[in-house]
C-alpha cells in the first residue's frame, strides 16, 4: 500500500556515493535526514540561481523624463493603442 501525501511527489536520485556518505554522516551528527538534507540544498541552491537572475540583469534604463506629457494619466489601453494603432 502507497500512502499519498499532498504536495509531495516521490522521486530517484543517482548521487556520487562519496556525496551519499557525507550527507548520511551529516544527517546522523545533526538528527536529521538525508531527505530533509537534500530539501534543503535544493531549496538553496534555488534561491542563488533565482537571486542570479533578477541581480544578473543589466541595467536597460534609458534616459528622460518618464511618459510625454499627453500620456500622462493615461490608461495602459490608450497608451497601448497609441503605440500598436490598427496592429492589435
Amino acid at each position: 500500500m502507497v500512502i499519498r501525501y499532498p504536495g509531495w511527489v516521490k522521486t530517484t536520485v543517482e548521487l556520487p556515493e562519496e556525496l551519499l556518505r557525507a550527507a548520511q554522516r551529516t544527517a546522523r551528527r545533526e538528527g536529521t535526514t538525508v531527505k530533509s538534507l537534500l530539501e534543503e540544498g535544493l531549496r538553496l541552491a534555488l534561491a542563488r540561481h533565482l537571486d542570479h537572475e533578477v541581480t544578473g540583469l543589466r541595467d536597460a534604463s534609458v534616459g528622460g523624463n518618464g511618459l510625454r506629457p499627453e500620456f500622462r494619466g493615461a490608461s495602459w489601453a490608450e497608451i497601448r493603442n497609441a503605440a500598436y494603432g490598427d496592429r492589435l
